[in-house]
């Protein structure tokens, strides 16, 4: 089943210049590149992003982390595309992640782990739209 998944390289990411590996690692999974945009998210952008984390206690320093700097935003076109993302992606807390994973390989710790994916194709047309309008999306 086609569908579509959002990619977040984290501004850890950005800086330490990853962009173009998680594109070409998930291009080699069969996904495809369909919008992308660089940005500094502002804080409601992120605040509501990231709203289900709000009553957490790191709510604050992620919100904090996420406007830091410039974050690329993607959206990805594939079968399956968020179960294929998130394989590639790996597991939150980068101990935990698979080996060969982009957060096993290249997160610093949990908080700045390189990358974010939504976690449902339901879930992932609420992040999209967040982000894109349909006629920003090729494809």
């Amino acid at each position: 089943m086609t569908e579509r998944t959002l990619v977040l390289v984290k501004p850890d990411g950005v800086a330490r210049g990853l962009v173009g590996e998680v594109i070409t690692r998930l291009e080699r999974k069969g996904l495809r590149l369909v919008a992308a945009e660089l940005r500094t998210l502002d804080r409601d952008t992120a605040e509501t992003h990231y709203a289900e984390h709000s009553e957490r206690p790191f709510f604050g320093e992620l919100v904090d982390f996420m406007t830091s700097g410039p974050v690329v935003v993607q959206v990805l076109e594939g079968d399956n595309a968020v179960a294929r993302y998130r394989e590639v992606m790996g597991a939150t807390n980068p101990a935990q992640a698979a080996e060969g994973t982009i957060r096993k390989l290249y997160a610093r710790n949990v908080g700045e782990n390189s990358v974010h994916g939504s976690d449902s194709a339901d879930n992932a047309k609420i992040e999209i739209a967040q982000f894109f309008t349909d006629d920003q999306i090729v494809g």
